[in-house]
């Protein structure tokens, strides 16, 4: 064996880097679904504080104190905008459902804006109006349907029929406020029981995501020579620090040997994955190079 297939035995290579996986649920999106039912909610109370007494919240919609009618209606329409920009931000943020999910999230954060941009009138309603209402209406009714995950893991609420159960409860609702608009007598109740149950669920769906996620397994180093793959808090000791061997690297290419590498762990207890193929194969190729360069140069 020649002396640069003897060093390149002990060639060592790079300790590699931790991979971060991507969250399923963005903090910042939980922080934005939890606002939405919170400034509903705060924003419809305050609203009705301030209407005169002919007003009942039982029998009124809320766009009633967001229209051209309402006393101080900037409160109502100022909430409306708001939720809907908290639906714009959930849905950037929850990228562990599927695109659908999150593209019917922020239709429904659009149709929220264009309810609060477009008020109704003193008496009726107008097209635009009512063409925004029944988009956000519909819209979040059947974004739980969306939401499911198929992929494990999942709670039981991202399930196939956890969310096909979820649907069904705000298809009903939503039957039950449609049938109230025919002269029903408690509109303004069904509305707002409808309205606080629906904005609150993506706030549901964030945090069960955020809860679900799991840690991503890596190649743990101990420091008695030993190697552990996938390694997880809570499974016995953590590794200790030290000069060990790691892995044996068998690269299926005619004239390279295996080599046996050794990489010093950085701290304790760390776990991270072995460099892609390519790099460590680059990072091989470049040290025998130069390795094998330097040999033959010296005098014998």
């Amino acid at each position: 064996m020649s002396t640069a297939q003897r060093q390149a035995r002990r060639l060592p290579i790079p300790a590699a880097w931790p991979v971060r996986s991507r969250p399923a649920a963005h903090p910042w999106a939980i922080i934005s679904a939890g606002l939405a039912p919170s400034l509903l909610t705060g924003a419809y109370l305050t609203a009705g504080i301030l209407q005169p007494a002919s007003y009942s919240p039982v029998r009124t919609t809320i766009s009633a104190m967001a229209g051209q009618a309402g006393t101080d209606r900037w409160v109502m329409t100022g909430g409306i905008f708001l939720v809907g920009g908290c639906y714009l931000v959930t849905a950037m943020g929850l990228t562990g459902v599927r695109a659908s999910a999150r593209a019917l999230l922020a239709v429904a954060g659009m149709a929220g804006i264009g309810i609060a941009a477009s008020p109704e009138p003193a008496r009726g309603t107008t097209p635009r109006h009512l063409a925004w209402t029944v988009l956000g209406a519909v819209t979040i009714a059947v974004w739980p349907a969306f939401a499911a995950r198929r992929a494990s893991p999942r709670p039981l609420i991202l399930s196939v029929y956890g969310s096909a159960a979820v649907t069904a409860v705000f298809v009903a609702l939503l039957g039950w406020l449609l049938a109230e608009t025919r002269d029903g007598s408690v509109l303004g109740l069904a509305e707002r029981l409808t309205s606080s149950i629906q904005t609150g669920w993506p706030f549901i769906i964030a945090v069960a995501l955020r809860r679900s996620r799991r840690p991503r397994l890596g190649l743990a180093i101990g420091g008695s020579g030993s190697v552990r793959v996938g390694h997880r808090a809570g499974q016995g000791p953590r590794p200790q620090a030290g000069p060990v061997m790691a892995a044996r690297l068998e690269v299926p290419r005619a004239g390279v040997l295996p080599v046996t590498v050794t990489a010093p762990a950085r701290r304790a207890g760390l776990a991270c994955p072995r460099l892609p193929a390519v790099a460590e194969l680059a990072t091989i190729g470049a040290g025998t190079g130069r390795r094998a360069a330097s040999a033959a140069s010296r005098p014998p």
